[in-house]
């Protein structure tokens, strides 16, 4: 392990928290230093990242968990992705011209999640009042943050659109009829009175004032703003055309954020766990399978071959997310193939000196139409050229980079979090008058084609992007991730291959050159193709650029520091704690004692 890193590795026994957000990381551990435990510490750190982040993430958005519960001793998920509203239907979307799920706007969206989330999490495995947890975020909200540069020029590239086609945002993001100047403080009146109210909700116990705030979310004030506001609006989205929601009030009364079992994949005496296949998290799981049986821990972790192996193992991964991934629970998906020693011994063989130009989903009795639909698409996609690439949401207006949060939490009992919020971007839909927030736009992940399974289907989970991680081994237990959409699990992989390989510590593996492939489909609008392309950070050195590109890759070199937005925490078997977050960015930050 190296001496020098860009930041030192917080190391502790008490508590430790990380995140995206410098305020966010500093409210959770208030939240510890309270008596609070990882749960309610987690609760707090998301609602301020809300308010601090709001380009990346709010209210409405959807959010996976993975959690250890000391109590218990398991791993599980918290799945708070809302589902497609009972009327969005393909027909629905195809009647009006649509050959995609606009990126933004009202046919976007699907049932707002992540609150209800997060107050499940608070009310079964917290231990503080609502009131307690939420404060910091209305705080925040009602007296200012010294806002991002990043959410400044957000706010600044969009400022037309909004005035002229979604004046409810205009009002909330540019009040005096310009965006804010970066770091000036910013307030979000009308947010800091939708929580300080649900905060008020009635209720003798916790549990009670809790479930109290939820079905205020679902079925009281907030829903009925929703719906009063909903009733209608016809709003401009980046199709260039103004259409109507398809969200109605029984579907956010009848929806309930849920637990699942994780999935595992058991790769050099570590066990991984991630979310199920209505995620992006088990190409994870998929692309350590693949690399289980190359020596990874004999390369140069910035060499080459490293970087070379590391990219074709994710085209491959990934080609079968495309083809395979859906809703289980509306979908047979072949996990048990995918994951298995000898589907991946074959896959592994078609890694090789060059780079692949070729979308190659695997071949699995029995879903082979799958697979042969996902060549068909991707190079149909491929054939049509989509002008530039963009990130979710409007990014032809604005700044492309990030879509998301995540955040690490540890406490002194062992518990611990790992979550990625995301959606209800303040460029996903126009603000909710009188509740400062904005839907989601989580629809735009599904296909207007039947037989998919990533198909629109009513009440079906977007195949999301989402994916925080857990692992552990011999006592040791680690929660890690990062936004990024697509990028998520090739960013956490490389981190994690470096960590498990090279004896570097958490910071360092932070501190090392990122890179990510582009070659597949991409989950956002407008869903884009670009066969054997590929980013990397410059540290790497010219030498390595040159030689990726003799071997056929197609390199972009991104801006130093740029590639990545990682945060990490560990548990070791005698109770230390460690923690670690990017210095890209400049904004991330780990924290505790």
């Amino acid at each position: 392990m190296s001496d020098f890193t860009t930041r030192p590795e917080i190391r502790g026994t008490f508590g430790v928290v990380t995140s995206t957000h410098w305020i966010a990381s500093a409210v959770g551990m208030s939240i510890l230093e309270k008596g609070g435990n990882a749960f309610d510490a987690a609760v707090a750190a998301a609602l301020t990242l809300q308010v601090v982040e709001p380009h990346l993430n709010g209210p409405a958005g959807d959010m996976p968990a993975l959690f250890y519960s000391a109590k218990t001793g398991e791993v599980q998920v918290l799945c708070a992705q809302g589902v497609a509203p009972e009327a969005a239907t393909v027909e629905h979307y195809t009647q009006q011209g649509l050959i995609l799920i606009p990126g933004s706007g009202l046919l976007a969206t699907v049932v707002p999640g992540a609150f209800d989330g997060w107050m499940l999490m608070l009310r079964d495995h917290g231990t503080m009042r609502l009131r307690e947890v939420m404060q910091p975020a209305i705080d925040y909200a009602s007296n200012g943050h010294p806002v991002l540069p990043r959410v400044a020029n957000t706010i600044a590239g969009l400022q037309e659109f909004f005035e002229y086609e979604w004046p409810t945002s205009a009002a909330v993001w540019t009040p005096d009829g310009r965006a804010p100047d970066p770091h000036a403080l910013v307030k979000n009146p009308d947010l800091a009175a939708t929580y300080d109210r649900l905060a008020a909700s009635p209720g003798d116990t916790r549990e009670e004032q809790i479930d109290a705030a939820r079905h205020e979310w679902r079925a009281g004030f907030v829903a009925e703003a929703i719906f009063d506001y909903l009733g209608d609006a016809h709003v401009m989205d980046v199709s260039e055309a103004k259409h109507s929601a398809v969200l109605a009030p029984s579907d956010m009364a009848d929806w309930r954020a849920t637990y699942e079992a994780p999935l595992s994949y058991d790769y050099h005496s570590w066990r991984v766990y991630k979310t199920q296949a209505w995620s992006q998290g088990p190409v994870l799981l998929q692309t350590l399978a693949l690399l289980k049986g190359i020596g990874l821990g004999a390369m140069d972790p910035n060499g080459v071959e490293f970087v070379h192996t590391v990219i074709e193992a994710m085209k491959l991964a990934y080609a079968d997310r495309e083809a395979y991934y859906g809703d289980p629970d509306f979908s047979e998906i072949p996990m048990d193939v995918l994951l298995s020693e000898d589907y991946n011994a074959e896959r592994r063989k078609l890694i090789c000196a060059e780079a692949s130009m070729e979308q190659r989903p695997g071949r699995v009795p029995g879903f082979e139409a799958q697979a042969d639909a996902y060549i068909e698409r991707a190079q149909l996609d491929f054939d049509v050229g989509h002008v530039a690439a963009q990130e979710p949401t409007m990014s032809h207006l604005t700044e492309k980079r990030g879509d998301t949060v995540h955040l690490d939490v540890i406490d002194r009992w062992g518990n611990m979090v790992a979550a990625t919020p995301s959606g209800g971007w303040l460029q996903s839909n126009p603000v909710i008058p009188g509740l400062g927030f904005a839907l989601n736009s989580r629809a735009q992940m599904y296909w207007l084609e039947d037989n998919l399974p990533t198909s629109l289907i009513p009440k079906s989970r977007p195949r999301t992007t989402l994916s925080p991680s857990y692992a552990e081994k011999d006592g040791v237990q680690l929660v890690f991730g990062t936004p990024g959409g697509d990028q998520q699990d090739q960013w956490q992989l490389i981190w994690f291959l470096r960590f498990v390989h090279f004896g570097m510590g958490l910071q360092e593996c932070m501190d090392q050159p990122l890179f990510h492939s582009m070659h597949f489909q991409g989950s956002f609008f407008p869903r884009e193709v670009k066969p054997g392309e590929m980013m990397i950070e410059p540290d790497v050195g010219d030498a390595v650029i040159k030689d990726l590109r003799a071997r056929g890759h197609k390199v972009t070199v991104a801006d130093p520091w740029t590639v990545g937005r990682l945060t990490a925490a560990l548990r070791e078997p005698d109770g230390t704690l460690r923690a670690a977050a990017t210095p890209r960015l400049m904004q991330a930050y780990a924290v505790g004692r």
